[in-house]
């Protein structure tokens, strides 16, 4: 179990997170979208979307907006996640309402990529420390755990009902505009959750297994999971016991893989699968190449003794 020091200082890093979030968030909206009446998505654009049509302060808005998705989320996400939530879209409501800034730029274009950009860096520094700065996921989240509806579809729905309100009371430019800046908001937000680094998985069936083995080992330097495989029917008639090869690398070694395997068994079945999170292991601390070698040795040596 975890220490109370770093449970501590774990809420502590988590919070502070979350702050960093807030800010990006803030700046995105008064900086760049509200100054120019550009809109998002979700909760956060219906109520700037409000705003254009009624004299009402954006964190008042925000704050109103946001209470039937939180009730929602008490019946649907963990108590812990609501709690974080209503600290951090009231923490938004008040940075939005205290902070000001000059207008950095009047070029539309420019206004919706950074303003996106700022927006859903905040929101995915939220989301990867347990927290939500727009009501819109907890609605996905509801609606999916009652009827089976993805996530993704219910916020599109919702999305697509924004624009289209907007396109009919402001202008349909300004409608095109806000899509710009979800679609920047969303990419960016992915890109913060998921990281940088963008890791493949591959479960590799051959009988020169020993081989490719070493060679994953030697050349990639990347650990791997063994699978006992039994006999069965391929192109080639009956296989034999062999190792089925599972391992996780790094999207840019993945055609350094692929011919790895084509020099040593050009009829290697092999499969490719996204990942979207790892932890732990020797992953992101690929082995060292001298061991490698050695591993690969050792394993080669234990295969001739097997044979």
């Amino acid at each position: 179990m975890l220490s109370k020091r770093t449970r501590i200082y774990q809420s502590f890093s988590e919070y502070f997170q979350i702050f960093i979030g807030i800010i990006l968030a803030s700046i995105g909206l008064k900086a760049f979208l509200l100054p120019n009446g550009f809109l998002d998505g979700g909760v956060t654009g219906v109520a700037l979307l409000i705003k254009t049509q009624v004299e009402i302060n954006i964190s008042y808005l925000l704050l109103l907006l946001s209470i039937p998705f939180l009730i929602l989320g008490y019946y649907t996400v963990s108590k812990r996640i609501v709690i974080k939530s209503i600290i951090s879209i009231a923490g938004l409501a008040v940075f939005i309402h205290f902070e000001n800034f000059e207008i950095i730029t009047e070029d539309k274009f420019l206004i919706s990529i950074f303003g996106g950009l700022f927006l859903g860096a905040g929101i995915g520094i939220a989301i990867r420390n347990g927290s939500v700065l727009d009501g819109s996921e907890i609605l996905g989240v509801f609606i999916n755990d009652r009827f089976g509806i993805s996530i993704g579809k219910v916020i599109l729905v919702f999305n697509v009902i924004l624009f289209g309100v907007t396109a009919l009371v402001i202008s349909t430019e300004v409608a095109m505009y806000s899509i710009l800046t979800y679609i920047v908001t969303a990419k960016v937000t992915d890109l913060v959750i998921e990281g940088f680094e963008d890791f493949i998985g591959v479960t590799i069936v051959s009988q020169k297994y020993a081989q490719i083995e070493a060679a994953i080992i030697t050349d990639l330097g990347a650990g791997m999971t063994l699978y006992k495989g039994r006999k069965g029917f391929g192109n080639s008639g009956e296989k034999q016991d062999f190792d089925i090869i599972h391992t996780i690398i790094n999207r840019i070694d993945i055609k350094k893989m692929y011919r790895l395997v084509a020099n040593i068994d050009e009829r290697a079945f092999i499969v490719e699968f996204d990942v979207n999170n790892v932890k732990g292991g020797i992953l992101r601390r690929y082995l060292n190449r001298k061991k490698g070698k050695k591993l690969a040795k050792f394993l080669a040596e234990n295969q001739q003794t097997k044979s």
